[in-house]
């Protein structure tokens, strides 16, 4: 005899294979933000860069963790003249700060980041923002949770755009989890 009782739908759980996978709607449009941004600079990989410039431009939550002032202004003007080609500049590279391994298979092959289309630092950022979420009690991880990973990650390029622009992602890190955990 066929069970004719629905079975609740079982979600899948996100998994470092599918980056857009646990996200809330808004941070899923950043990270495609992110993969346009990417395409049109010339990059092979989104990188934290790529996730930093769309979370600002698109998340009106992001801009109001920073200080107030000039520094949102000077962070956007470092991540426009990298995404014109002027200033910090790793178009063609591999972002890794060694947040995740990252293994060489031969020189002649490229470099496996763990997550096709991804820097190693984005990846982890990515997975980071979503275990943010899970010990918050919240199922899918929010622009916040996703720039707290950033800041984070004291090797990652976005990091190294914050801190050109004055800002110290440490602190900028611990104010994100004070609201989050607040809130």
């Amino acid at each position: 005899m066929q069970n004719r009782t629905p079975q609740p739908l079982q979600r899948p759980a996100p998994n470092r294979a599918d980056p857009d996978a646990g996200l809330t709607t808004e941070l899923a449009a950043v990270v495609t933000a992110a993969r346009r941004r990417a395409v049109r600079d010339g990059d092979r990989h989104v990188d934290t860069a790529h996730l930093l410039h769309s979370l600002i431009e698109a998340d009106p939550e992001v801009r109001t963790v920073f200080d107030e002032g000039p520094q949102l202004a000077r962070v956007l003007g470092y991540l426009v003249q990298r995404s014109i080609g002027y200033g910090l500049r790793w178009q063609g590279s591999v972002e890794d700060s060694g947040a995740l391994p990252v293994m060489t298979v031969r020189e002649s092959r490229p470099r496996d980041t763990g997550v096709e289309g991804w820097s190693p630092s984005a990846a982890s950022a990515m997975e980071e923002a979503r275990e943010r979420a899970r010990r918050r009690g919240d199922e899918r991880a929010a622009g916040l949770d996703l720039l707290a990973a950033l800041a984070a990650d004291g090797e990652c390029r976005a990091v190294q755009v914050l801190e050109r622009a004055g800002v110290d992602a440490e602190r900028l890190a611990a104010r994100i989890v004070r609201t989050t955990d607040q809130g």
